[in-house]
């Protein structure tokens, strides 16, 4: 026999005896997921879940050219907990050599990004090969083939870095996929298989349709995180409402509890990293304080204990019974939300008493309420409130359980979560609003109405669409390719579902979030100050010139009657930098409105950079010449600029002042005379021929700022410290050179009062009481 046959000959009984060892593992691997596990923990499923939301037609069995069992050294399979979902292909008996970068640079490991031996290699759509993010469980959408590949159902499997995290599967409808990954920080390689019925596959180790994926996760450790935590009352059981068939199955505990909170804040984080991807700021996204303990984002962490790095859920015991969070709130229910704010207060004294918060330490809260309970003889929900905002240095959102069942547990639930048909029994469990009649429309209702509150404590308001309307009914959207039946809508189930029909967050709302100090990246600029200040000016024609030294971001317009912003502009950001002037001519803006709406009442609301924002309450007063124009000695015109401080206190009367050095050439302001205490009382502007001119009151004690007139220093501006009156005062000047600060440099909120290009400062405007409490400057050219 030539010796080439007997070369061919060896290579294919070779060939042989591993098909047949890969074939004894898979029908170990079928006979594990069918029936149950040898440690007699049985798999989880929903009684719909078959019905509603099937992974093409392989639901009830893997693949038969699955590789799942991973051999191991005493040739056994792993004793896992099997998963809520079809079992997934792992990887091979070596991960690590397979997964490893080392050795390879980043540029070849990304010519690696796809299988060129596969037409139906997945292909991840929502984030490029080598991308960085900020968060630790990322979202991702692709598809299967291209647009010329008829449409296939089937699975997709991710297998995440050096197998570090267990693999999880995915439905792929119509060739489409969305899925999420468990990310590590550094460098993170992933491998996405495909498998279908439909499609033939091999008996590697490797799927034939396969494609990496590179991702680089950096977290951010120095911005503020977002606390998450459940309250219970002082003598809570610390269960939460759930029916029959559900407590049998997996329970309603408070270890449940805190999983499923757990996951439904990575869904929001993982959304909202997308969305702001999306709307053109990268993937920044607010962060979770983490803990090392037993991880449960992966169903499969549950019974081995393994430690993992993860979101923190605080568990906070209120100093209120449950009897009285309830009989508290049940008054509230049945006073039609009179005392709508007691829930509120309650959970913001637990939350300052458990962090021990002290002045300027600000937190960032997100709370559930676990002892919500839904009263099926007044049909009310009791123990919950559905609230968000600020108390002082805490911003805090609220809201209740009654919805927490239907919530996925692990990563491998999420895709069952929103595919679950089971109707609600209202014997047991609400409908929240009557748009929750199914499981997975109630998770949709809690998962992103809670969501809706923690948007108010970042600060959004209300919105004409997105998560801050109550576009969150489509929730699930983001994360399943397919939507089942709507119990909402009546619409029917299984039909595709692309990013455009996804719910989201509103640009408005995505553009609060890029200058929020919880979604700050290492490349952002650094705080500083964010306020905004309004310059009415006479250019050719009366208009109003905004500034601030973090730079202007966008003004949002509000017409008579509008409950939500419906128009607004944006100015474009260059180099990280916004322009720190812009003109905002009547005109121009009353352009952006429908023609009906032109000559109606005009409020802006101007936002800087630096997460600060001005109110103007009328445009049209702000442009009034008569109000705004100052008649100077020598002819010349000024112009009032935008007041801080509220001039409402007991005997407050008006006073103005115009510098004698703004129109006699031959002043030279040499001084400036502060009079302050705990708060401004007066300034006094003294000259070169000893002579002065004051504005408010001698109070308090003086102190003493002079200008070095001899180099040419001038009066640039001032630094105010305002609320309601004016607490502190700092003095600027043109050489670079600032005053110490003088009255309360802690009190209110800062601003920095500097002409605009081309201004000076021709005069002080304002009111005065027992001490300050009104303070605009008067520029002129």
């Amino acid at each position: 026999m030539p010796s080439f046959l007997s070369s061919l000959r060896r290579k294919s009984r070779l060939h042989g005896k591993t098909e047949s060892h890969e074939e004894k593992h898979s029908a170990a691997d079928n006979s594990h997921v069918n029936g149950h596990a040898e440690n007699g923990v049985s798999r989880r499923k929903s009684s719909s879940t078959l019905n509603s939301s099937a992974v093409g037609s392989s639901t009830s069995t893997t693949p038969a050219t699955s590789t799942s069992g991973e051999a191991q050294p005493n040739g056994a399979t792993d004793n896992v907990a099997p998963l809520p979902t079809p079992r997934p292909q792992r990887p091979g008996a070596n991960p690590t050599k397979r997964y490893s970068l080392n050795g390879m640079s980043t540029s070849s490991s990304s010519q690696l990004s796809a299988n060129p031996s596969s037409l139906l290699a997945p292909r991840v759509l929502s984030v490029t090969d080598g991308s960085w993010v900020h968060q630790q469980v990322l979202l991702i959408f692709g598809r299967i083939g291209d647009s010329a590949h008829r449409p296939l159902d089937g699975t997709l499997t991710v297998n995440h870095h050096q197998g570090r995290f267990p693999s999880t599967a995915w439905p792929v409808s119509d060739s489409y996929f969305k899925a999420l990954i468990h990310l590590e920080p550094g460098w993170n390689r992933l491998r996405l298989d495909f498998t279908s019925p439909k499609v033939s596959s091999s008996n590697t180790s490797m799927s034939p349709h396969g494609s990496f994926l590179n991702i680089n996760y950096l977290p951010l450790t120095e911005s503020p995180p977002l606390q998450l935590a459940i309250i219970l009352g002082s003598d809570s059981p610390g269960t939460y409402d759930a029916t029959p068939e559900r407590i049998q199955r997996e329970g309603n505990g408070l270890d449940l509890a805190i999983k499923k909170f757990r996951m439904a804040a990575y869904l929001w984080q993982a959304f909202t990293g997308e969305q702001m991807n999306r709307h053109g700021f990268g993937r920044r996204c607010f962060r979770f304080e983490d803990s090392w303990e037993p991880g449960t984002l992966s169903y499969q962490d549950w019974g081995t204990g393994q430690f993992r790095n993860q979101a923190k859920i605080h568990v906070i015991r209120s100093k209120k019974t449950v009897a009285e969070i309830r009989d508290l709130d049940r008054a509230q229910q049945y006073s039609k939300g009179t005392k709508r704010g007691d829930l509120f207060g309650i959970a913001a004294d637990a939350v300052k008493d458990y962090f021990q918060m002290k002045p300027g330490q600000k937190q960032y809260v997100s709370c559930l309420f676990m002892d919500s309970h839904w009263d099926t003889t007044h049909q009310v929900i009791l123990g919950h409130a559905a609230l968000g905002g600020g108390v002082g240095d805490l911003q805090l959102g609220i809201f209740g359980s009654h919805a927490l069942q239907t919530y996925p547990s692990s990563i491998e639930e999420v895709w069952q979560a929103f595919g679950d048909c089971t109707r609600t029994d209202t014997a047991y469990v609400a409908n929240d609003c009557d748009e929750a009649g199914s499981n997975w429309e109630s998770a949709n209702i809690g998962i992103g109405a809670h969501l809706h509150e923690t948007g108010h404590l970042f600060g959004c308001p209300h919105q004409e669409s997105g998560i801050m309307l109550r576009d969150y009914v489509t929730f699930n959207r983001t994360f399943t390719a397919r939507e089942p039946y709507s119990t909402r809508t009546k619409s029917p189930g299984q039909r595709l579902v692309l990013p455009p029909e996804e719910c989201s967050w509103h640009i408005l709302d995505a553009l609060r979030f890029r200058f929020h100090p919880c979604f700050r990246i290492p490349l952002d600029q650094g705080g500083g100050d964010g306020s905004v200040q309004v310059w009415t000016v006479d250019n050719g024609q009366v208009g109003v010139i905004a500034t601030s030294k973090s730079g202007i971001a966008w003004v949002e317009l509000y017409t008579e009657g509008d409950d939500v912003c419906r128009y607004w502009k944006r100015w474009p950001e260059c180099e990280n930098q916004y322009p720190r002037q812009v003109s905002l001519i009547e005109t121009e803006l009353r352009d952006l409105l429908p023609k009906e709406k032109q000559k109606s009442r005009l409020k802006l609301e101007i936002f800087s950079a630096g997460g600060g924002k001005h109110v103007v309450d009328d445009f049209n007063q702000l442009t009034n010449q008569k109000l705004a124009r100052v008649k100077f000695p020598d002819g010349r015109s000024g112009y009032r600029g935008g007041k801080l401080g509220y001039s409402q206190m007991e005997g407050s009367q008006p006073q103005e002042i115009i510098l004698e050095s703004a129109y006699i050439q031959t002043k030279l302001l040499v001084m400036i005379r502060v009079y302050s205490g705990f708060a401004v009382d007066g300034l006094e502007f003294v000259y070169e021929d000893a002579t002065s001119q004051f504005f408010g009151k001698r109070g308090g004690s003086p102190s003493d700022f002079a200008l070095d007139v001899r180099k040419g220093e001038l009066l640039l501006g001032f630094s105010l410290r305002t609320g309601l009156w004016i607490d502190g005062i700092q003095i600027l000047t043109s050489l670079g050179r600032k005053s110490e600060w003088f009255g309360n440099p802690h009190g209110g909120g800062g601003h920095t009062l500097i002409p605009p290009r081309g201004y000076t400062i021709g005069g002080i405007s304002g009111s005065c009481a027992a001490w300050l409490d009104g303070f605009q400057l008067i520029i002129t050219r």
